[in-house]
């Protein structure tokens, strides 16, 4: 572990199948007034919104609700709430629902009583945040982004054409997150292999970057195999709930920033697909599926060794009677195999890019770290060979 580096993590975390119970216990800790913030209707079909607001009124408490988050959560919708915790002097933001909700109730948390543009200050200039910043707490129903242990906060601000991430300092993380897995048993195929990849491409960036030998990329590559089996169950039985819920807690795991410890982190997939879901609104997963094997193919001969440990100790590739170049491209190819095996998304066109979309998502591509630093020009090659 060459880098110094502090961890703490404020979350508390109630998992398994009777993790809601907790609910009535952590809202003790807060005030009268719940900002209760959700997606469409999922959580109501499942019943989770009647068991929540069953809570909530047994607990004593004013219950103001904002629905309809959606899955690229805009800058509209959390000013729209960031009115609403104003309005009703609210207490504790409670977000049901996947990473989006989560990643949208902290930027109300952090945005509600900001001065000024809180988009511009918060997530363009990334200036610290000196005003009041509401708690917030989640029940997670959909696995993938890790935003129930993180400070992490993705939002698109549509008239500027601009989807950026902002990581946030402990007091933004959730004070609490439920995460049943069975919550997850409903989320569509599609949706939950988005999120598997999602969850993949987290360890993978953090994974990719450095030549020295340290207990966190052991972990990673742990992490990555638990996923890899644990997906392969998943979807040919949705509703085991053993794979479920390793996968669940292996996402929150990916990024939880224990997974980058000591490391220097990469994170250029990332960049370039914000700016691919500012233009087409993808699922996040999906766009990563797209981008992860050109973006790989470009750039790992600078990181050859790296690439060559990856194809060993998480594909099971021999090494024998092949050269370091044969052993990385072997590791590739099973990535590439894997995203196709799980029915992942291999093409922009079919996430609703155009070719026309390709220059401005590039000169628009906030440039990241990485074993080869990217130019504007470098990432719109990358974005032809994933069209």
């Amino acid at each position: 572990m060459l880098f110094d580096f502090i961890y703490y993590n404020p979350t508390r975390i109630h998992f398994g199948k009777d993790s809601l119970n907790q609910l009535k216990g952590e809202l003790e800790s807060y005030g009268e007034t719940i900002l209760l913030i959700y997606g469409k209707n999922s959580i109501k079909k499942i019943g989770l919104y009647d068991e929540i607001v069953k809570i909530l009124n047994e607990g004593g408490k004013k219950v103001i609700e904002l629905s309809g988050v959606m899955s690229n959560p805009t800058y509209s919708k959390v000013l729209e709430g960031g009115k609403l915790v104003r309005e009703n002097n609210v207490d504790l933001i409670l977000a049901v629902g996947g990473g989006s909700v989560i990643d949208c109730a902290k930027a109300i948390s952090v945005s509600a009583y900001c001065e000024g543009d809180a988009f511009t200050r918060y997530w363009i200039n990334f200036e610290p945040v000196n005003n009041k910043i509401v708690p917030v707490g989640s029940v997670l129903t959909m696995v993938g982004t890790g935003s129930e242990m993180n400070g992490g906060s993705v939002i698109t601000n549509e008239e500027l054409k601009l989807k950026n991430g902002r990581v946030y300092p402990s007091e933004v993380y959730p004070k609490f997150s439920i995460l049943n897995p069975e919550y997850t048993f409903s989320v569509p195929q599609y949706q939950m292999v988005s999120g598997i990849f999602d969850i993949m491409s987290h360890l993978m960036e953090q994974y990719f970057s450095g030549n020295d030998n340290n207990t966190t990329d052991y972990v990673i590559e742990g992490l990555l195999r638990s996923v890899i089996d644990n997906a392969r169950v998943a979807i040919k039985n949705p509703n085991d709930y053993e794979a479920r819920s390793n996968i669940m807690w292996s996402a929150t795991l990916a990024l939880n920033t224990m997974a980058g410890l000591a490391k220097e982190q990469d994170w250029e997939v990332h960049m370039i697909e914000h700016q691919l879901g500012a233009y087409t609104d993808c699922a996040h997963g999906m766009g990563l599926a797209a981008i992860s094997i050109p973006y790989y193919n470009y750039i790992y001969t600078y990181g050859l060794d790296k690439f060559v440990r990856f194809a060993k100790e998480v594909w099971h590739v021999s090494p024998e009677g092949k050269t370091k170049d044969e052993i990385a491209k072997e590791g590739l190819v099973a990535l590439e195999s894997f995203i196709k095996e799980c029915g992942m998304v291999t093409s922009l066109r079919d996430l609703g890019a155009t070719k026309e979309m390709l220059p401005l998502i590039a000169n628009s591509t906030v440039l990241g770290g990485g074993y080869k630093k990217l130019t504007a020009e470098d990432i719109l090659t990358i974005l032809e060979a994933c069209y």
